[in-house]
């Protein structure tokens, strides 16, 4: 039997589309191995967020080729669709054995792969913009996991100016509701427990299907399709939080109290040269709507650092917003220069050791927030789901529904299964509960 290894960079859109690309070989009768060696076929789906994850995507390629000499090597993904050419001049032995599928072109993959006649040709399409219909990409299951993803969407046409995913991703364009219902019907059959909705632009779900549709539809479809499943919606949007998501989410008991929210900075002045479409003070009035609706929800806040031109007074507008809204848990960002984007040709670049004092400073207040969140939450009971997989130390952990990380003790028979569990102590950042419940 032929063997396939996948090798994935990147966000959680690139992680389901290769759990597809897995689907579709297992079903073809392929096997795949995380062994490269003993791969006959290698599929590597690249990343190009930044500068960084280009050249990590590049080095993930001459790695897999010196591991092994034979085999063709698929490139996909986000890399592969801006740097194709420079891919295909890599340095690697027998470099005539690389294929680039591009990003609308992944539901051929396989098929595209296995019907070769020899080393397959590549399936391109430079102008992705051009797309105007999602990629079909069903996936049986998501590895062994308890949480599995669902991408219901992709593309972007905000065009951030720092930002190169609209040239590697296209337009907005979305899954029907049917097909998106149809998929978790797929991961229930699968036993996963969780589904996490993602996308590269989610809140714009809808937007361009003949049906009137929209994100909260979807998940109020999706909840009472499989009541029995949890869904956690990944990153949206700040001005596409509305009153009706935040309503659902305080209704629905299956719809988890979560929202990760991108602000990027807090200086009015850097939001507007990023091209971001609302100010600090809109920023925390939507916070607030948040908070007012959903006391105890997980709000994680993403934030970039060291943007061109970003003045100590322009970062101190960022910390001093960060530490008066109430939220749980920062994600940051150094800045990145990406050849591509307006930002990368802006003048006043910030040096890395500027921006990686700026980084630590967010950082450090992000685990202040986490904490204090924590704390909050300690002596109460929510529910948890256990995860399949155990820690390092061989105990049982878990998520509470508004994302607090838990090491529990029990049976293993609670493994992949709903509890409700009393947040007993914190240690460091380690919360301990015990389970009162099984559910």
């Amino acid at each position: 039997m032929k063997k396939a290894s996948i090798i994935t960079l990147g966000c959680k859109v690139n992680q389901y589309e290769s759990a597809a690309v897995r689907s579709a070989f297992e079903t073809a009768g392929i096997s795949v191995t995380p062994l490269v060696r003993e791969a006959d076929i290698i599929v590597i789906n690249t990343c190009t967020v930044t500068g960084k994850a280009g050249a990590e995507s590049r080095r993930t390629v001459r790695k897999a080729a010196k591991i092994n000499e034979n085999a063709p090597i698929i490139i996909t993904g986000c890399h592969a669709q801006l740097e194709a050419e420079r891919l295909k001049q890599l340095d690697i032995a027998s470099p005539e054995r690389i294929c680039i599928i591009s990003n609308d072109r992944k539901d051929d993959l396989v098929t595209h792969v296995l019907t070769a006649s020899g080393q397959p040709h590549d399936l391109f399409n430079k102008t992705i913009s051009d797309a105007k219909k999602i990629t079909r990409l069903p996936v049986n299951r998501f590895g062994s996991r308890t949480r599995a993803y669902l991408k219901v969407q992709d593309g972007c046409t905000n065009f951030c100016s720092y930002c190169i995913v609209p040239y590697t991703r296209g337009r907005n364009r979305s899954l029907p509701k049917k097909e998106a219902v149809e998929q978790a019907l797929r991961f229930r059959e699968a036993g996963h427990r969780e589904i996490v909705i993602t996308g590269i632009h989610v809140g714009t779900y809808g937007n361009d299907l003949k049906e009137q549709t929209n994100i909260v539809d979807l998940l109020v479809t999706l909840c009472r399709s499989t009541p029995d499943i949890n869904y956690r919606l990944s990153s949206i949007e700040p001005v596409e939080i509305s009153h009706d998501l935040l309503t659902i989410m305080s209704e629905i008991d299956n719809l988890m109290p979560h929202l990760h929210i991108p602000l990027q900075s807090g200086d009015n002045d850097i939001l507007k040269r990023m091209n971001r479409r609302y100010s600090r003070e809109q920023f925390s009035s939507i916070i607030a709507d948040c908070r007012s609706l959903l006391p105890d929800a997980a709000i994680g806040i993403d934030v970039l650092t060291g943007f061109p031109g970003e003045t100590d007074r322009q970062f101190n507008n960022t910390t001093a917003l960060l530490s008066e809204i109430d939220c749980t848990y920062l994600h940051v960002f150094p800045y990145s220069k990406r050849p591509g984007t307006v930002a990368a040709d802006m003048k006043n670049q910030v040096d890395k050791q500027t921006k990686q004092k700026r980084v630590d400073q967010l950082r450090t207040l992000g685990n202040e927030k986490k904490i204090h969140f924590y704390r909050q939450h300690l002596t109460t009971s929510r529910p948890v789901l256990i995860e399949k997989e155990k820690d390092r130390q061989g105990n049982l952990k878990g998520f509470t529904d508004n994302y607090i990380p838990v090491i529990v003790t029990g049976d293993d028979t609670v493994q992949n299964s709903m509890v409700t569990a009393r947040l007993a102590t914190l240690e460091n950042t380690i919360v301990r509960a015990t389970i009162t419940a099984v559910l």
